[in-house]
């Protein structure tokens, strides 16, 4: 197994970037941490034990790129023969991509964002063949290249080792962060790479939201139902998305597409970050969280919206989580069932079992949270 990890992916999320590509040092300035390593060691942890004392042999990358983490979890590993910068670089990525091709990988797994899969596929020309699989430790993770969450890419990486997985065809999409952060989604289809695939423990690419009147309907009628049911005095804490905006404009208050808002007495703080969600949240006991889950992956927490972090998420309590989505985006979702990933294992035990949809005026849904 080849083991890259991007250290600095996913620095963006709790302080509102969007992303981490080309704001290492504006996340950093905001009080972002490294994330990344962490997620690293869950999963070696995880793969450790799901190979049940099963040799594997792991190739991986200097320092913080892989070396460090696998030390951490007691992973027994060969180090590329490379240096790294400080911070690393795509570069650093597609030269250890080369480097395992080289080294006949059976199966490279990279820790990181929808970036770091597309700096593994632009390293990929000479070895297509090669199979990939994505550890979800970035900001948005729109690629179908990723497993849900760092126990699911374990548990794919050992079903692979003994026979068990099917090959595949993984998306990788390009996502504009630039545009992203002046509020305009531009997500492409970049290209295939070929992976180990496990029913339910990968999260596909994202479905983007349909632009028909009926859609558009079935949003404002939920937005409504929403409306009328919360207290006037309520504080809401609104997720990105046009099934959310839509709630935002029957309040009559702007709201960013594809950011985290806080709406309270009338007035709203746009494109809020994990401070300031804790600075304009006066009484926990009556705020809200707005949610609509990702089209197609259907994961509601922990993919471009970490501003909504596991101390808020704790302290608002799922009783006051809100989940709004149109009849057919449910339908569409793979395996009927709702996911989360926020990175801390209290806040998504926290989330599991049911969860309230609404899927319409006065209507709504019980769907599984996983």
């Amino acid at each position: 197994m080849g083991f890259i990890v991007n250290p600095i992916a996913g620095m963006g999320g709790k302080v509102g970037l969007k992303g981490t590509d080309n704001v290492v040092g504006e996340a950093v300035a905001k009080g972002a941490a490294p994330t990344a390593p962490d997620r690293a060691e869950e999963f070696l942890e995880k793969l450790k034990r799901d190979m049940n004392g099963e040799l594997f042999e792991v190739l991986t990358c200097p320092g913080i790129m892989g070396a460090e983490e696998c030390r951490a979890a007691g992973v027994l590993a060969h180090v590329l023969s490379m240096e790294i910068g400080d911070p690393t670089t795509a570069e650093d990525t597609k030269k250890a991509v080369m480097l395992l091709g080289e080294a006949k990988a059976d199966l490279i797994v990279f820790v990181g964002g929808d970036g770091t899969a597309k700096d593994v596929l632009d390293a990929m020309e000479k070895t297509l063949e090669t199979l990939v699989l994505g550890v979800p430790a970035g900001v948005k993770m729109y690629s179908g290249v990723f497993a849900v969450n760092t126990s699911d890419a374990a548990e794919v990486v050992a079903a692979f080792a003994k026979g068990d997985a099917q090959i595949t065809q993984l998306e990788v999409l390009d996502a504009d962060e630039t545009a992203i952060r002046m509020d305009t989604f531009s997500v492409k289809f970049y290209g295939h790479m070929k992976g180990p695939f496990l029913p339910a423990h990968i999260q596909g690419s994202k479905q983007v939201t349909p632009e028909t009147l009926d859609e558009k309907e079935n949003q404002t009628a939920i937005a409504r139902f929403i409306v009328e049911q919360l207290p006037r005095d309520a504080t809401l804490i609104l997720g990105p998305g046009t099934t959310v905006k839509q709630v935002a404009d029957l309040l009559g208050v702007k709201k960013t597409l594809l950011g985290v808002d806080v709406y309270r007495s009338g007035k709203v703080a746009l494109d809020a970050d994990e401070e300031r969600i804790l600075e304009e949240v006066k009484d926990w006991r009556s705020t809200w969280i707005i949610l609509s889950p990702i089209g197609r992956q259907g994961i509601l927490l922990g993919r471009g919206n970490q501003q909504i972090s596991p101390p808020i998420i704790k302290m608002v309590g799922k009783e006051r989580i809100v989940v709004a989505a149109t009849k057919s985006k449910l339908q569409n979702i793979e395996g009927n069932v709702l996911r989360v990933d926020t990175g801390d294992a209290e806040a998504d035990a926290l989330l599991r079992g049911y969860i309230r949809v609404v899927t319409d005026y006065r209507e709504w849904r019980l769907v599984t949270v996983q």
